[in-house]
């Protein structure tokens, strides 16, 4: 859990302003976006589902940004919980003032055929993949409302539009993610505020089990297509990023 201290870094930090939220935010794909956010001048909140998690990486993470002005604080959250979920927006809110960007990471994935799932395997994928990211968007759209601005980025996956056998469970949530995400970007572009989905072929992450994946993208990568995103002018909205590993195994 953040502390008081945590809390009085991120706002001695960052001096224009710019505040970020990063579900997922301490491994993998997540925290890639948060250490390219930080290096571009951002105060980060990150929350993940493990407290110890949150503060491995806020004590690894101290210090980056400094000198582009950047700050970092988290806490651990459950996403599954919209109660837990509206805490941590109404903390960031509080320490921050604002809300200019949500990346939406948070994830897992049980495979198997359809029928060998079970139904808990089937409502963690579901509540984490989805619901998760319904619960943040919920709650910070009216932040960035009131300000007339922001940026909500989801981060799906090309199996949210290519099925796969024993991705029943994970298939169905980021199909229900890219299509919530293109619901919410037609609710709430006249706000000002910009919906994407970020939609990744195979990453090396923790995700996977093979021994060799110098073919799949980086975190990185993903990381590199948030920041290109959020420098986007006012006037631009590219609404789905599909991203891909160049020479994948033939």
């Amino acid at each position: 859990m953040a502390n008081d201290e945590t809390a009085a870094k991120a706002r001695s930090g960052n001096q224009d302003g710019r505040v970020a939220i990063v579900t997922g935010g301490s491994r993998g794909i997540g925290r890639a976006v948060v250490e390219a956010l930080l290096d571009d001048g951002w105060r980060v909140y990150l929350c993940s589902r493990n407290p110890d998690s949150v503060s491995e990486a806020l004590d690894q993470l101290a210090g980056r940004g400094g000198a582009a002005g950047g700050a970092v604080a988290g806490r651990a959250v459950d996403v599954r919980r919209q109660a837990e979920v509206d805490d941590f927006v109404a903390w960031v809110t509080g320490d921050a003032g604002r809300i200019d960007c949500l990346v939406n990471n948070a994830g897992l994935g049980h495979f198997g055929a359809v029928d060998t799932l079970t139904g808990e395997q089937w409502r963690e994928v579901i509540q984490t993949n989805l619901d998760g990211c319904f619960y943040f968007l919920r709650a910070t759209a009216p932040v960035m409302r009131r300000q007339g601005s922001g940026w909500i980025l989801n981060v799906g996956s090309l199996a949210g539009k290519n099925p796969f056998a024993g991705g029943a469970a994970y298939n169905a949530s980021k199909f229900g993610l890219l299509g919530m995400s293109e619901a919410a970007m037609l609710d709430l572009r006249h706000d000002g505020i910009r919906v994407a989905a970020i939609m990744p072929g195979s990453v090396d992450t923790a995700f996977h089990s093979r021994e060799e994946r110098g073919w799949m993208l980086a975190p990185e990568d993903i990381a590199r297509t948030v920041t290109d995103l959020l420098a986007f002018p006012a006037r631009a909205l590219p609404s789905r990023i599909e991203i891909r590993p160049s020479r994948p195994p033939k």
